[in-house]
């Protein structure tokens, strides 16, 4: 009997052994790491645009315009300024460019200086494209009782104009319209009339408004002329009465005496950033709260 006894003893204590090796062994056991849900990976972090300035060459009238869309643009595009926007006649921007200043973007007032511009390889011609229309008014001072004004009416000789100069491509249009009135108002050097001339380099001598021509080197100052009263009338942009103030319109020039008005825009040839230009220009065309800019300030998107 004392024999089972200490063989059933033998047996509790090497079972308690055993129970107590496994348990020192599951202690030292290094702990599991708690489990991570989704992706284990390390998140990358997000790559960042590279900052870009964007220098632009507009016709005058584009100015308040632009400057809104610009402002907008940079709201949802923070890597992305603009430097100081040269605002001239599309012709002196021609000049400027040729002079070697640097630009990523040019928008000219008229398809003949952006013809220019393309000729003299200042452009990429495959990037260039018709961006805005406008049409040519008379304006006459806020003050001023005159109204109901046409082409005929200037014909006259009785009212001081002001359009402006060769570099102005609202002045071009002008006198493509004068040289259409009866008597002519304004004698283009080859003999052509209306959209067959260019508007440039013509006389107003020996008819009807010699004498009476005030031309102005930009569009506003063409506009403040009429504003100051220094003449009765001028011709300008639609958009240029909403920018300028001071000024309001009396006639609209009708649209087949001259050249359509086209503001055509393209890359700069020497553009070091013709990505980011590129995305600007397709954004300014397309983007709904920079329409209502233009539309705003008197311009429609060409078809």
């Amino acid at each position: 009997m004392k024999k089972h006894v200490r063989i059933l003893l033998t047996a509790v204590l090497s079972f308690a052994l055993v129970g107590a090796f496994a348990l020192a062994g599951c202690s030292s056991a290094p702990a599991e790491e708690p489990k991570q849900e989704g992706n284990t990976q390390a998140q990358e972090p997000e790559p960042t645009q590279e900052a870009v300035e964007l220098q632009i060459f507009a016709a005058n009238s584009l100015s308040k315009a632009m400057e809104e869309v610009q402002d907008l643009y940079m709201k949802d595009h923070d890597w992305v300024t603009f430097a100081d926007t040269q605002y001239e006649a599309s012709g002196t921007l021609n000049e400027m460019l040729g002079a070697g200043s640097y630009a990523d973007i040019l928008i000219t007032a008229s398809k003949g200086t952006m013809d220019t511009a393309v000729d003299e390889g200042y452009v990429d011609k495959a990037t260039r494209f018709d961006m805005f229309t406008n049409e040519l008014v008379i304006v006459t001072g806020e003050s001023s009782d005159l109204k109901d004004i046409t082409l005929a009416d200037i014909a006259t000789g009785d009212y001081k104009i002001s359009v402006g100069d060769d570099n102005v491509p609202a002045g071009n249009y002008a006198k493509q319209s004068l040289s259409t009135t009866d008597p002519a108002c304004w004698i283009d050097p080859d003999g052509k009339t209306g959209a067959d001339s260019a508007g440039k380099g013509g006389t107003f001598e020996g008819t009807p408004l010699a004498g009476m021509v005030t031309e102005g080197s930009s569009v506003g100052n063409v506009c403040s002329y009429a504003n100051s009263g220094d003449v009765d009338l001028a011709m300008v942009y639609s958009s240029d009465v909403y920018r300028f103030g001071g000024v309001k319109i009396v006639g609209t020039v009708p649209a087949d005496t001259h050249k359509n008005i086209i503001y055509p825009a393209a890359i700069c040839a020497e553009s070091t950033n013709s990505d980011a230009a590129k995305e600007f220009l397709d954004w300014a065309f397309t983007n709904e709260d920079a329409i209502k800019i233009w539309q705003e300030w008197g311009f429609e998107l060409a078809a």
